[in-house]
């Protein structure tokens, strides 16, 4: 480009903005309900937004996305960033890392920045059993071609010397599983990606419109109730993360998932810190994971809060105990104060695991549960559940997502919350 680049004054913008001189246009918005749709997808998160592109994109499709709030106001835009692939189970390693892939190529695929920073993932071992547990993890994930490094001290300390691993600490750390290829995305760039993309092949988003029931007419769903009339829909998908229980009360079916919140903060802003994601499974609190976000601050969480609930508000005890793990960690934040607090609704099933599945009837689609895994997950859920609703039958990596196998005992028995789950 020859010259300066042009420059615009605060009001010239201002001005700009208010009078639709081109500086900003809408990208999903101002779309208008229609009448009926090849499939109605219910919930404008990050697992809607991306099986809506793929099903638009992929298998030109009529969609409709309704939300009952804005695109990016649940979870979406209300969790940690952290995307890994570190498993043990086959059926959720293989479908992690078919997701951690797509989150190395997804700003080029959508053509919008979701900032991928393969920052690294650091499972802390604080004992002899530990180790073990993340040799046997990460052995598994080698052998599935997923990358893995088991790090001893010395090693560790070259990879995140910040955390000082030879002072006096409460709890001694012996070692580390790394996956260098884990990190963060920009969770709500990953929204308002899918979203753009979604609307450029065709499909509507409509937000501040709540669906309230399915029509049925000799036992097969013709469409959805809405706040805004009756859409016709030959195929409906269920995607709204902690509200999974109440869609199931609406439609008349028990479904194994209770809703449970899972707090997180984040401090102050200071110089870059910390390099990676470091998780932190500790005796007296129990989890913690800490990262530093683009901004500075140091963005912390743990477990949830243990009981079932809708309300997003804080809870002082959980607050406490993700940040006195947090102190246990790194003691140099320790004078560091707290900005905000949130909270996400988690799906949390028997198993940990999530659903990918008709569910009632033959022309209705479910996919929920996911519990800690949501956010990592998104675009190879997209994927998986368009091709399972486009033409019933679901992909390979997901099949065992299954909502049967909780009448057959076929359960996926890894929450994937902390480092090391499964314990020997």
């Amino acid at each position: 480009m020859k010259g300066p680049m042009p420059h615009y004054s605060a009001l010239a913008l201002l001005r700009a903005r208010f009078q639709g001189a081109g500086f900003w246009k809408p990208l999903w918005t101002g779309r208008t309900l229609q009448d009926a749709y090849d499939v109605v997808v219910v919930g404008a998160g990050g697992h809607g937004l991306a099986t809506a592109y793929h099903l638009a994109r992929d298998y030109g499709l009529k969609v409709a996305v309704l939300e009952r709030r804005l695109v990016g106001y649940g979870n979406v835009g209300r969790n940690t960033t952290i995307v890994r692939s570190n498993y043990l189970l086959p059926e959720n390693h293989y479908f992690y890392e078919d997701s951690l892939r797509r989150w190395e190529k997804l700003s080029s695929v959508l053509n919008y920045n979701v900032m991928y920073s393969p920052r690294g993932v650091v499972d802390l071992c604080l004992n002899d059993g530990d180790m073990i547990a993340a040799a046997r993890r990460g052995n598994a994930m080698r052998l599935a071609g997923i990358d893995s490094e088991l790090m001893e001290l010395e090693a560790l300390e070259r990879f995140a010397p910040e955390l000082a691993t030879r002072g006096n600490r409460r709890f001694p750390i012996v070692g580390a599983l790394v996956q260098r290829r884990g990190g963060t995305v920009r969770h709500d760039a990953v929204a308002w990606g899918y979203a753009r993309a979604a609307t450029a092949f065709g499909a509507d988003i409509i937000e501040n419109c709540d669906v309230q029931g399915l029509r049925t007419e000799a036992g097969v769903v013709i469409g959805v109730e809405t706040t805004r009339g009756f859409v016709k829909a030959n195929r409906v998908l269920f995607a709204t993360a902690g509200h999974t229980g109440m869609v199931g009360t609406m439609i008349g079916l028990p479904l194994p998932i209770e809703t449970h919140l899972l707090q997180a903060m984040v401090t102050e802003p200071i110089k870059p810190l910390i390099n990676s994601v470091l998780i932190y499974g500790h005796p007296g609190h129990g989890e913690t994971y800490i990262l530093q976000s683009d901004r500075g601050g140091i963005v912390m969480g743990g477990h949830l809060d243990g009981f079932p609930s809708y309300t997003r508000e804080g809870q002082w005890h959980r607050l406490e105990d993700v940040v006195q793990g947090a102190v246990d960690m790194l003691p140099q934040i320790g004078g560091l104060r707290i900005l905000r607090q949130w909270a996400g609704t988690n799906d949390m099933t028997m198993d940990g695991s999530p659903i990918m599945d008709r569910i009632k009837y033959d022309n209705v689609f479910l996919n929920a549960g996911w519990c800690y895994g949501g956010f990592k997950t998104i675009p190879a859920s997209g994927a998986a559940c368009a091709q399972l609703v486009a033409t019933g039958t679901a992909p390979d990596i997901a099949r065992g997502f299954r909502l049967s196998r909780f009448a057959t005992g076929h359960m996926l028995d890894e929450r994937g919350d902390g480092p090391f789950p499964v314990r020997l």
